[in-house]
């Protein structure tokens, strides 16, 4: 965590430097500090001519991504400290030695200064967005099937070549697979536990030993064929054989669910946001009429080596040496 936390403070002060960058050196100077201004805002760290008010330090913690913040403001705090005094210590030493007139330093703290300065657009964009309940009902009734789940579990039958087959057990060919699994399912049918069943003869070995039991999932978790048996089945039926590449499947469907809105709508309301986000984004990317050089973006492959013609075999040196 210390490293981390080091390495976000080398960000968030390049970050206050970018925005200062355009201030002469002199302007940046504190101005003086009241008697009032001292007793409400107190030097919270001092090292030779560097001194580091509260109000400072604050603003400091609050340039970190929120998931550093919490721990920044209570039990690393006096490491924050240490690490931003470094910086600022680091900071103050290559001022002097000129290094804040780099011309790679520049450029680098001008990419960061409009980096910020981008960031704090997008987050001003982002504030004008409104989404009431109204709004995220609509994109849930239709999105709806997005939020379905079953229960279900299956039997698998691998054939030759299947990612399922097991090392050690006899290969079977795709007719012989569909065969052992609709004999599978004769006995499901009638009445055999699957929990038996599945642990004697499924090729999916991990659900095997569970009595076959996959649990819950949502739409484009398995495999397109399975996913739409799935979905499709009526509770409680025994169905298949269902061919996908991992070998025949013989499915039952215990429950199938819709998260209801409330449940999603947070989620919902992240992933709507973003979404119109973007669209003002490339919106003002279309208004711009922004051009890209494809010729630097997507050169034209390198022409296929040419294979030399070939040569004539040199006879054979006969002649014995001397």
């Amino acid at each position: 965590m210390k490293k981390t936390i080091t390495m976000i403070m080398v960000l968030a002060l390049a970050a206050i430097l970018a925005v200062a960058q355009d201030k002469p050196a002199a302007q940046q100077k504190a101005a003086p500090v009241t008697a009032q201004q001292a007793s409400t805002d107190p030097i919270v760290v001092a090292a030779g001519d560097i001194t580091i008010r509260q109000s400072e330090f604050e603003n400091a913690l609050k340039t970190l991504p929120p998931e550093y913040q919490q721990f920044a403001s209570g039990p690393g705090k006096k490491q924050f400290a240490e690490d931003y005094l470094r910086m600022k210590m680091l900071a103050s030493e290559g001022a002097k030695n000129n290094l804040d007139k780099d011309p790679e330093v520049v450029r680098s703290l001008n990419l960061m200064r409009e980096n910020l300065v981008a960031n704090a657009q997008l987050n001003r964009l982002e504030k004008t967005i409104t989404l009431t309940d109204a709004d995220l009902q609509k994109v849930y009734d239709a999105k709806k099937k997005e939020f379905e789940q079953v229960n279900a579990r299956h039997v698998l039958i691998a054939f030759k070549g299947s990612p399922a087959a097991q090392a050690g057990k006899k290969e079977l060919t795709e007719d012989e697979a569909k065969a052992k699994a609709e004999e599978v399912k004769k006995k499901l049918v009638a009445g055999a536990k699957w929990e038996d069943v599945a642990k004697a003869d499924s090729d999916d070995v991990a659900s095997g030993a569970r009595g076959g039991e996959l649990g819950s999932f949502g739409r484009g978790a398995m495999v397109e064929e399975f996913e739409k048996a799935a979905f499709d089945a009526k509770l409680g039926d025994v169905i298949g054989p269902v061919r996908t590449q991992f070998g025949y499947h013989v499915i039952k469907v215990d429950t199938h669910t819709t998260q209801p809105f409330a449940e999603v709508k947070a989620n919902l309301e992240r992933t709507e946001r973003q979404k119109r986000l973007q669209g003002m984004l490339d919106e003002m990317k279309s208004k711009a009429n922004a051009m890209f050089n494809e010729s630097y973006f997507n050169p034209p492959a390198p022409p296929a080596a040419v294979e030399a013609a070939p040569t004539a075999a040199k006879p054979a040196d006969t002649k014995k040496k001397q």
